[in-house]
């Protein structure tokens, strides 16, 4: 049984006087223990989204969730709030976007990141502090017992990460989830800040759901990629096939768009037209539709079906992918 099992999850943004906005609409995946997943898109997809509902991490009022979250046998979106708060941190953790705005600017880095360590591992308060700068030293941060005496403004933008993902993996958590942990970060940082999660997970077994619109970061991190638009799946495989041979005309835009060190001098990059707002409701047909140079008027049909292939196992929601796939498992709705 996987570690994490996501179904049919949906989240509706409902505003009095304007249309609801599907945000997330029927994803469904799965991460295995020690497994490195990703979560890829455009910016406004659904990937952050998607880890908040997991998290139980959603405003209460003018949000509608559906679907399943199944961590080790129990549904994330059925728990009330006291299991949530008992397994977050714990048992799953996450690392956010933006580190100067998920730290508390007025309380110094070593009283939040023991806070993990008093709450769920019941530690003494000088004990936890003790662990505390065993933690910022793991992750690389020089001086740890002079850093926990300081505030986030005080830190640079890659110690501040540093800081948070000390705080995630503080109790050795299941599962770990990264929200575009190094969006904000120069490339060195980037490439130290990847190399120190890859180390994580490989030391401690941990699973990995990595967010990101960096495919990038996808090569050389993640084991399975998920590929998101509109709030849906449109391609699934596992990273090597995706790269070498992808399916779905959304995918191949992504990879289009990397700049890669290969090519020839002063090649253009080619980029997706249009925007991620220039959509068809599912309903009506495939989202990507009006984006896409293959569409045909089948694209416009109702709701493309997500096909499975055999092998290399793979899924996508295409009518006409760009290569001709090999025979199928059969179609199922979603």
């Amino acid at each position: 049984m996987a570690l994490l099992d996501v179904t049919d999850l949906s989240v509706t943004f409902v505003h009095r006087g304007a249309p609801p906005v599907h945000a997330v609409d029927g994803v469904s995946f799965t991460v295995d223990e020690g497994e490195v997943v990703g979560l890829v898109g455009e910016s406004g997809c659904g990937k952050s989204v998607t880890s908040l509902a997991i998290m139980g991490l959603l405003p209460r009022r003018g949000v509608r969730v559906g679907g399943r979250a199944v961590f080790a046998g129990r549904d994330l979106l059925t728990l009330d709030d006291d299991a949530r708060r008992d397994i977050r941190g714990r048992e799953i953790a996450m690392i956010f976007q933006d580190p100067l705005s998920s730290l508390n600017p007025v309380v110094p880095i070593g009283v939040q990141v023991a806070e993990v360590l008093v709450r769920h591992r019941k530690l003494e308060r000088a004990q936890a502090r003790r662990q505390a700068a065993e933690l910022l030293e793991r992750v690389g941060i020089p001086d740890p017992q002079r850093r926990l005496r300081e505030y986030p403004h005080q830190l640079s933008g890659g110690m501040r990460q540093r800081a948070l993902i000390a705080m995630a993996v503080a109790c050795q958590p299941r599962l770990l989830i990264a929200d575009e942990p190094t969006t904000a970060l120069d490339v060195t940082i980037q490439a130290q800040i990847l190399d120190l999660l890859k180390e994580l997970v490989r030391s401690s077994g941990t699973a990995l759901i990595m967010i990101t619109h960096d495919l990038g970061v996808v090569a050389g991190l993640c084991d399975t990629v998920n590929v998101l638009y509109a709030g849906r799946v449109v391609e699934t495989a596992a990273r090597v096939p995706l790269f070498a041979d992808p399916y779905h005309p959304y995918t191949v835009g992504l990879l289009g768009s990397i700049p890669r060190l290969d090519r020839a001098r002063g090649e253009r990059l080619t980029p997706i037209p249009g925007s991620v707002r220039d959509l068809l409701p599912w309903a009506e047909g495939c989202a990507f539709a009006p984006r896409c140079d293959r569409r045909t008027d089948a694209c416009l049909d109702g709701s493309p079906e997500l096909t499975r292939v055999v092998a290399p196992p793979r899924a996508y929601r295409c009518v006409n992918p760009v290569r001709s796939a090999p025979a199928t498992a059969g179609e199922v709705s979603g």
